[in-house]
């Protein structure tokens, strides 16, 4: 290839493995050194040792709980708290909602004004002018891989739809992913999030943005995912099944990032803010139609498209045969999903009669832009209806 060039930005700093969270208490002093605001999912009482932790080491915490996906209203409520307490810091620990809204804080308290003023799609587009105040990110759960993005999905009551805050200045201080904290997932979380995760590694592999870093990343990231995802929710969940399902979302993390996405988070962003529907669970839901629809117009209009042979190493990576074929490579990912009980998205609400409104949000997503070509209505529909 000529004239290749690429950007890839992440975290300042990124520390995996099993244990590290007994390191978090020192990161985050070495970060901030007054009043913590720690963002939580709806069980706030997981920060509690790391609140006793900063304790011992002089620093005040103060607790933001994020129940379900993040709107722009509890973005607002979470970033007046942050700035009325004082704070000089955001933890965020939880799950990507929680991870999203604590990147949305960090960013609106250092940078003044509303949501709207920056966001995507259905705000003013404004860029950020000023670094996030320092953001430590640790995970929860293994799918989304927001402890290394640069942006934060926001859902939107009033437009019934989801859109990105975006700026390299919202990249975590530190990103701590320590595999330990997936013990006692409920299944459907590790199903929803991993197959989220999955999508992330599929999607920038075979985007049109897609680089040598990302792509190795990518690999890697396939490979963990098909050999541990049906076995941490069907079987056994055991640490080597933490390691590989940890490290699948932060390279998806990492390939999004900085390549880009496709027609799965084009429509789950819509999907999600006319719904409510979690991410997770419906990325999974589009993923095999959107995988059959991509390759069969590829083929028909950009037969030498780099993306075509694209496929058929994914399908080498998810079966394990260097032999295997695209088709039974997208096979693979509707068995898993059906292995998995994965949910229509008319489990969700959708409806035959709301897919021309789906189509054309999803054509205006931010996602859409890098998918490996244009595609039509009649094909984001038939995405849309098979997907149901």
């Amino acid at each position: 290839m000529s004239g290749l060039g690429f950007e890839f930005a992440t975290a300042t700093r990124i520390l995996f493995g099993a244990g590290r969270m007994a390191e978090a208490p020192e990161v985050i002093r070495s970060l901030a050194g007054g009043r913590i605001l720690i963002v939580t999912g709806s069980t706030p009482s997981r920060a509690a040792p790391l609140r006793e932790g900063l304790d011992r080491l002089g620093l005040s915490t103060v607790v933001f709980r994020v129940e379900g996906e993040p709107t722009l209203e509890l973005v607002r409520e979470g970033t007046a708290t942050a700035i009325a307490a004082g704070c000089d810091g955001v933890v965020a620990l939880g799950g990507g909602s929680v991870l999203d809204a604590g990147k949305a804080i960090a960013a609106l308290a250092a940078n003044g004004g509303d949501p709207l003023d920056y966001l995507e799609v259905i705000g003013r587009g404004r860029p950020l002018t000023q670094p996030s105040v320092p953001l430590v990110a640790i995970p929860t759960t293994a799918g989304t891989g927001s402890e290394v993005t640069r942006n934060a999905v926001l859902g939107s009551k009033e437009a019934r739809v989801k859109a990105s805050l975006r700026s390299p200045l919202m990249l975590p201080r530190v990103a701590l992913v320590d595999p330990d904290l997936l013990a006692g997932a409920p299944n459907a979380v590790l199903s929803s999030s991993g197959l989220d995760a999955l999508s992330q590694l599929i999607e920038p592999f075979v985007c049109s943005r897609a680089n040598p870093l990302t792509d190795a990343l990518a690999r890697e990231g396939i490979r963990r995912s098909a050999r541990s995802l049906r076995r941490a929710v069907l079987e056994e969940l055991g640490a080597p099944e933490r390691e590989d399902l940890a490290l699948a979302s932060l390279f998806g993390g990492l390939c999004l990032a900085n390549a880009g996405l496709g027609a799965v988070h084009g429509f789950a962003a819509p999907v999600g803010g006319m719904f409510h529907a979690p991410h997770g669970a419906v990325c999974a839901s589009l993923l095999p139609a959107t995988l059959e629809v991509n390759l069969r117009a590829l083929r028909s209009r950009a037969p030498s498209h780099p993306a075509v042979s694209r496929f058929q190493e994914v399908a080498a990576l998810l079966t394990g045969r260097t032999e295997a074929s695209a088709e039974e490579g997208i096979a693979w990912v509707r068995e898993l999903c059906q292995a998995l009980s994965v949910p229509g998205l008319g489990h969700y609400g959708l409806t035959q009669a709301e897919v021309p409104l789906l189509v054309e949000k999803a054509r205006a997503a931010s996602s859409m832009k890098a998918n490996p070509l244009v595609l039509t209505d009649e094909e984001l529909s038939e995405i849309a209806l098979r997907s149901l």
